[in-house]
């Protein structure tokens, strides 16, 4: 996905074909991720792989599970990546093994989606596909590579662990003062429209992301000539995104500045930006999250 450049014109219609389902999926990657944008970059991956492999996809069933189970594997390659112990799905394989605390049928609601993170990968996936995108548990079984028994062992310990944590506050999330400092500086350029600057920021063989559009070398995607060119008032402002420090897209409509994206920097050692993510076109990141904007934009 890293190579693809420009999104080919099937590609995107494709993205369209499967474009009501983009909130569900995009919802699932992020917790199960525990970042919006981490949960996007998942969506990409998975949507990427699925139209690579739509002919060995049989168009008689639902679209849906197909497209979860897709990103399901997508999000454990990515916690295994990330460092997530293989050995915290293996703790629950076993039907039976748990005495559910409550009847079975209790669910986790709305209010402690967001702290799903905290689980070991299997039981967050298993309470998230039953109690918010209510699944069977025949469907989750299949969805997750698991036996019904499995699930519901997964599900009586993963819902006791969020009964627990419910009055835990979330570990903050912070980042290094050189690398905020950098963040800074790119807000501040960018609303100068000091794009010579800006690219002193940026490593000689950084990475841009465009979700739905690019995904490439960020000297080839042409991307601060687009802003440029762009009659759309924007302007970029410091804020948290799921409590971690990042940049966030204002666009100016009828006076008012209304939050319009969130553009993600990761940093390579020697404090020069490596990567640009920028998700302006995926709308659904909006709703998906906490974003806290920390400065005055008036």
């Amino acid at each position: 996905m890293e190579d693809a450049g420009k999104f080919e014109a099937r590609y995107l219609a494709f993205l369209e074909t499967i474009s009501q389902l983009r909130p569900q999926l995009h919802r699932y990657c992020a917790r199960m991720t525990g970042s919006i944008t981490d949960g996007e970059d998942v969506v990409q991956d998975t949507l990427f792989r699925a139209y690579r492999s739509l002919d060995t996809y049989d168009d008689s069933r639902p679209v849906g599970p197909w497209l979860f189970r897709v990103a399901h594997n997508q999000c454990i390659d990515f916690l295994r990546r990330r460092g997530v112990r293989v050995e915290a799905e293996a703790a629950v394989a076993e039907p039976g093994i748990f005495e559910p605390v409550e009847p079975f049928g209790t669910t986790v609601g709305p209010a402690l989606e967001h702290l799903v993170s905290i689980l070991p990968p299997k039981e967050r996936a298993c309470v998230l596909l039953k109690d918010i995108f209510e699944y069977s548990l025949e469907e989750i079984a299949g969805l997750v590579d698991s036996t019904v028994g499995g699930v519901k062992a997964a599900l009586n310990r993963g819902r006791l662990k969020l009964a627990f944590a419910e009055s835990r506050p979330p570990a903050p999330r912070t980042s290094t003062p050189e690398n905020q400092k950098i963040l800074q500086l790119y807000v501040e350029r960018f609303n100068r429209r000091d794009w010579d600057g800006l690219r002193e920021l940026i490593s000689a063989d950084a990475r841009l992301l465009v979700a739905d559009r690019y995904a490439g070398l960020f000297a080839d995607g042409g991307y601060l000539g687009v802003y440029s060119r762009m009659r759309v008032t924007w302007r970029l402002t410091m804020g948290e995104v799921d409590g971690a420090p990042s940049i966030i897209l204002l666009h100016l409509r009828e006076g008012e500045w209304e939050i319009a994206g969130i553009v993600h920097i990761d940093f390579a050692p020697d404090g020069k930006i490596q990567r640009i993510s920028d998700y302006q076109h995926c709308p659904w990141v909006l709703t998906a999250g906490s974003i806290v904007v920390r400065e005055s934009v008036a």
